[in-house]
């Protein structure tokens, strides 16, 4: 079971986001608020769930937290501000529009950037040992998975629909037959072969 707070005394949200390996997508972040009591022995880090276990506690989560958010960064705030930026960009939304204002922060990883008038701790593979952070990444995976299926029925042969635009083989593939889309991170390297484009 993983942690429900690291101080009672405070209101405090979970973040974390997820696609920052990604070619193509926007980075999306999530924020969740739990109830101190809460307690789900399934809620884990969302990389050590199944497809399914993600896509059955979404509901749990968004039914039970005090507050939970969704936010993106877009491909064009990528290639402009460089992926960590546009991660804590994304971080910083999903933040804002929590409903209601944490007292505290919980960011997955090692830094943030913030300016947002609430403290914060970094907590390295804080997924894996806090629920809302945990939580959070539940939300932001089954997200971004789903937003890359539809986009996949758009630009079909890059099967994101599998890989959600992390670069596998078959990705990889279908770049060097197909080029590239208007979702594609133009700043990354998409081919082992290529130099980024800018």
């Amino acid at each position: 079971m993983l942690k429900p707070f690291l101080d009672s005394n405070r209101i405090e949200a979970g973040c974390d986001e997820v696609g920052r390996g990604c070619l193509s997508g926007p980075v999306v972040a999530a924020a969740v608020i739990l109830p101190m009591d809460y307690a789900n022995e399934f809620i884990n880090d969302s990389k050590k769930l199944s497809k399914r276990n993600r896509e059955d506690l979404v509901s749990e989560i968004k039914t039970e937290a005090i507050a939970w958010s969704v936010a993106e960064a877009s491909v064009a705030e990528i290639d402009s501000i460089n992926i960590l930026n546009a991660s804590f960009l994304a971080m910083n939304r999903a933040i804002s529009s929590l409903d209601s204002k944490p007292e505290f922060l919980l960011i997955d990883g090692n830094r943030f950037k913030t300016t947002l008038d609430i403290p914060f701790a970094c907590i390295i593979k804080g997924d894996a040992m806090y629920a809302s952070i945990a939580a959070a990444s539940i939300l932001a995976k089954v997200y971004r998975d789903n937003l890359m299926v539809d986009l996949a029925k758009e630009f079909p042969g890059y099967d994101w629909e599998n890989n959600a635009g992390y670069p596998t083989p078959k990705h990889r593939a279908g770049i060097r037959s197909l080029g590239l889309t208007p979702w594609h991170r133009k700043s990354f390297k998409h081919l082992p072969e290529q130099l980024p484009l800018f």
